[in-house]
């Protein structure tokens, strides 16, 4: 029996690196060699016991690797083709598929995940040595020459989450925006407004480090919440109200500033995963007849979406590379959950070397 190293989940703040059993091809499959991956805040709240997955598990969802195992079916690829495969693995067979909605994927008809994402959540996930890549045709994205692993591996989540902020938001060009909270995603949904045409963007967050990248990230203006009233700042800077605010965190704070910076007619896009109880005070909602419309977004997946995003690093559209502060290998992976988790030395993503 063929073995690999992963991490793994055993229990709350209890996961380490274990010899598992290596990952073979069935049908429609395909077994990538994990060359480069993340993690993700996402995998921290896995780790601490906020998001429940069942133990045993090895997490991780941000995969670039080298086929090693194709499983019948899967056409148009070979072994040894480098590939980027999305966080969000949809089928493109099931409902949500057929109707445009991949990351609502349900897989053939079971809805117990959050949309598509599966891996490192219901399936073994990247994290590891080797990944069994479900829906393989339709998950596969091959990565041009002159593109590093280090260029694309964002792609696979943050960067399509944050980029997707802007989209589904409706940024046009000319519109004002604010996004809430500089993390990762944030920085990528500021990069998403400017690529979508915003005039003005505004970048808010408490973290001096995150307040600098964002201003590299394409932000104009960036306000630090210690600091200012957010609120009646961005009314200021925006003569009533910005087109579009996206919160990038998932808390009560930032989703209510968020509704409150908007002006009439304007549009909140929510990228946060919330826990406990979201209000909506009805002032700021305007009592319901503002005009206002809420979006939420779950990262678009699959390989149609990798190779667009590719191309928008190709042909220089966007600089990902700023965000990736850290680099550990798999072997020192716990030392990368503790900074990432404790937000030492600047950190803002930290790649892992399997």
């Amino acid at each position: 029996m063929q073995t690999m190293r992963a991490y793994v989940f055993d229990g709350v703040n209890d996961a380490r690196i274990k010899e598992v059993t290596r990952p073979h091809a069935g049908v429609g499959e395909a077994v990538i060699r994990v060359t480069l991956t993340t993690i993700c805040g996402t995998d921290l709240h896995i780790v601490r016991g906020e998001y429940p997955v069942k133990p045993g598990l090895i997490i991780g969802h941000e995969p670039v690797g080298v086929i090693e195992d194709l499983g019948p079916g899967v056409t148009g690829y070979e072994l040894g083709d480098r590939v980027l495969v999305g966080a969000i693995t949809p089928c493109g067979q099931c409902r949500a598929c057929l109707s445009g909605s991949q990351a609502q994927c349900g897989h053939g008809g079971g809805y117990e995940a959050i949309g598509g994402w599966r891996f490192g959540n219901t399936i073994n996930g990247a994290q590891a040595e080797y990944l069994l890549v479900p829906h393989a045709q339709a998950n596969l994205a091959k990565i041009p020459h002159d593109l590093t692993d280090e260029q694309v591996v964002l792609l696979a989540d943050i960067a399509s989450t944050g980029f997707s902020g802007a989209e589904s938001g409706g940024v046009r060009i000319g519109d004002t925006v604010a996004v809430f909270a500089q993390g990762p995603i944030g920085l990528c949904a500021t990069a998403g407004a400017k690529l979508m045409g915003a005039s003005l963007i505004i970048g808010i967050d408490g973290d001096n480090t995150r307040l600098r990248m964002a201003q590299r990230m394409g932000a104009d203006v960036v306000l630090d919440y210690r600091e200012v009233d957010v609120v009646s700042e961005i009314k200021k800077l925006t003569g009533g109200g910005v087109d579009v605010a996206i919160e990038a965190l998932g808390t009560q704070t930032t989703f209510e500033g968020a509704l409150r910076v908007l002006r009439p007619g304007g549009t909140l896009s929510s990228l946060g995963v919330y826990s406990g109880k979201l209000q909506v005070p009805y002032d700021a909602f305007a009592a319901g007849i503002g005009d206002h419309r809420i979006v939420t977004t779950l990262c678009p997946g699959g390989k149609e979406r990798m190779r667009r995003l590719m191309e928008m690093i190709r042909h220089g559209r966007v600089d990902l590379m700023p965000l990736l502060t850290h680099k550990f290998s798999l072997d020192q992976i716990g030392e990368g959950y503790r900074l990432f988790g404790e937000r030492l030395d600047g950190v803002l993503k930290i790649a892992i070397t399997p």
